[in-house]
């Protein structure tokens, strides 16, 4: 086998790979006496046709197998005797494929690019300083009531939290419009379902009561005949109802299947929980920083193939989230320039995470595993069985071990980052788009 190889362009390598003519007949002579043993032909015997016979009707298939498989194996052989690593599959052509010839192919491909990490230690990180307080205990408690509350029919003015039951007709440029009208139609005051100024406008409204409001669709409201128009409501309100929260007391408790020790019980697990869902927090945005960091500082080729493939992996993604909303065979096909961007960034932190991993010679450290299946098991009714679970199923340890040394890998970046605490609270980590 003979090899060279061509630098196209950028990680584009190109090599030509020569088989010598031997190697080849002789594979190919062999297939076709096979076949003569075997194959059935009409006016020969099982076993007695002549080669020439065997020759003309399969010798262009079978040498067109032996090529396939061929260019396969030398390909192999070739990328290793030039220390070369691929992205992505190869594409191969053959030039020359004849009897009694050298059989020729060239196979074009991209190679990983030479990753070289610089200036980690100019990447920096803000540590939060939080803690579970009993101010967001008693709020978390606020919501949980929310969240089991029951309504309580009223004959006074509604404010916001009540529920209403209405009937209401719209109209744009003084004509109906389709999805304007709704009878015995639910609402929530405050919940933000309809379009802006609809819900505060009827709120003081009382049982019985009529009002025609104003209000303007968004400029980016679905409909696109509606976006930006002004509209007129007519509005009768037929119940109003206002909110009743449970008790915080043993029953209160047992909605959350604290069978012992009541309140306190109850109390002690739900900010256990919130200090598990805070660490989690704290540390995806810690994680975010030193990616970002590593980006930033870091420039690399990326493959196109690896690219492509990440694209199809998100577009399929995306269509399966699509399949419960919509008939699949009116699925529209989804353009790769949608996952485009995306794509090359998870390439990208892929190549330079993987770099780091390489570099500092990090294995996978299973106390860390496990550390990690036991805390995505505890926020379940039965931990033990979820640990078993992990520890039965190969592909979900795999991907538990993935995740353990993409964070040995960040850790890493943290211990070059020059990383500094800020107090933070509760609600800025977990509700930062309400700040």
């Amino acid at each position: 086998m003979q090899v060279s190889v061509e630098t196209t362009q950028g990680l584009e390598r190109r090599l030509t790979i020569t088989v010598p003519a031997e190697s080849v007949d002789v594979e190919v002579k062999n297939r076709l006496r096979h076949i003569a043993k075997t194959q059935r032909i009409n006016g020969f015997r099982p076993g007695k046709v002549p080669p020439s016979v065997i020759q003309k009707r399969f010798g262009k298939s079978v040498r067109q197998e032996v090529a396939g498989e061929l260019m396969q194996r030398n390909f192999v052989d070739a990328i290793v005797a030039e220390k070369l690593n691929p992205a992505g599959r190869p594409n191969f052509v053959a030039k020359s494929n004849e009897d009694g010839k050298a059989f020729e192919f060239e196979a074009t491909f991209e190679i990983y690019p030479v990753v070289e990490l610089k200036d980690l230690e100019k990447i920096t990180i803000e540590q939060p300083a939080v803690e579970v307080t009993d101010t967001d205990l008693d709020e978390m408690f606020e919501t949980l009531q929310n969240q089991h509350k029951t309504w309580k029919e009223n004959k006074r003015k509604t404010k916001k939290g009540d529920k209403l039951t209405i009937d209401f007709t719209g109209r744009v440029d003084g004509e109906d419009f389709e999805g304007g009208k709704a009878e015995n139609f639910e609402l929530e005051l405050g919940a933000g379902r309809m379009i802006p100024g609809f819900e505060n406008d009827i709120v003081g409204m009382k049982v019985g009561e009529e009002k025609t409001i104003t209000v303007t669709f968004p400029e980016d409201y679905h409909a696109e005949n509606l976006k930006g128009k002004e509209a007129e409501f007519d509005i009768v309100v037929k119940k109003t109802e206002g909110p009743s929260l449970p008790k915080v007391d043993e029953e209160f408790a047992k909605l959350f299947n604290i069978e012992e020790g009541g309140v306190e019980a109850l109390r002690d697990e739900v900010r256990k929980n919130m200090t598990r869902e805070l660490n989690q927090a704290v540390k995806a945005k810690v994680k975010e920083q030193a990616i970002e960091g590593l980006l930033s500082t870091n420039e690399v080729d990326l493959p196109s193939g690896l690219v492509a493939q990440e694209v199809e992996v998100l577009r399929k993604q995306a269509m399966e989230r699509f399949a419960g909303q919509m008939d699949p065979k009116n699925m529209p096909e989804l353009p790769a320039d949608m996952f485009t961007e995306q794509a090359q960034r998870r390439v990208k932190i892929g190549l330079l995470l993987g770099e780091v991993i390489k570099v500092n010679e990090l294995k996978v450290d299973e106390e860390k595993v496990n550390e990690l299946i036991a805390s995505a098991a505890s926020a379940y009714e039965d931990p033990k069985e979820v640990i078993e679970y992990y520890n039965s199923n190969a592909e979900m340890k795999q991907q538990m071990q993935n995740v353990a040394l993409e964070e040995q890998a960040v850790d890493f970046l943290l211990e070059k980052a020059k990383v500094k605490s800020k107090k933070a609270n509760f609600k800025d980590i977990m509700n930062p788009e309400s700040k």
